[in-house]
């Protein structure tokens, strides 16, 4: 990525929560470089655009990966249909659209899903859509560095239960099967941590991702 001009400060810059960066834009040659630097945006509409690279960050080895009994059932079953790339716009506003417990509004703002269409017109970002019957009950979507054999995940939803881990399951299984290295869940989530996530050293993940 070294042909855009786009430069942040270096990750281990970023204050103790994490928070690296203010300002700049959603262009998608400034997210790129982001996420090849290790780097994210986190903010809401009350907010200037947010860079965070914490440390520790939340990652899934997919050799690490955690299939409960009662998921292990639902897969065997084959309980939902998983489409991939099909319906991102659907998704990432989904995704906005989901209540979650303790947050007021979203941080996936208008110009964040402006943006991250974009970036999947240009094949980055990509959708997982989780399906009952001929209605998109679940799904997730992130950014594919695809080169680095990184999935970084960015939000995922669920209008019925276990909709959104069936999703994941299967795209990590997916990805496995074209060299999947790791995933980068970003912060902790304990839905994560059930899958098998887990939280590394900000240095090791740098690592990981050059």
């Amino acid at each position: 990525m070294s042909g855009f001009s786009y430069t942040f400060p270096k990750p281990e810059k970023a204050d103790r929560q994490g928070l690296l960066a203010v300002g700049g834009d959603l262009s998608p040659e400034r997210l790129l470089v982001a996420y090849y630097s290790g780097i994210f945006p986190w903010f809401d509409d009350s907010q200037p655009i947010l860079w965070w690279s914490p440390d520790p960050r939340f990652v899934l080895f997919p050799n690490k990966l955690h299939i409960s009994k009662s998921m292990r059932q639902l897969l065997h079953k084959k309980a939902f249909k998983v489409t991939y790339n099909r319906q991102f716009q659907e998704v990432i506003q989904a995704c906005a659209a989901i209540p979650r417990p303790g947050q007021q509004g979203t941080w996936i703002t208008s110009d964040m899903i402006a943006a991250y269409i974009e970036l999947h017109k240009r094949g980055y970002a990509k959708s997982v859509e989780v399906w009952k019957e001929n209605t998109l009950v679940g799904g997730l979507y992130g950014i594919y560095l695809k080169d680095k054999k990184i999935f970084c995940g960015e939000s995922m939803f669920a209008k019925i239960s276990n909709a959104s881990k069936y999703g994941f399951i299967s795209l990590v299984q997916k990805l496995q099967q074209e060299g999947l290295r790791l995933i980068d869940c970003q912060v902790y989530t304990k839905h994560l941590e059930s899958l098998g996530a887990e939280e590394i050293p900000r240095a090791h993940f740098l690592a990981l991702l050059k």
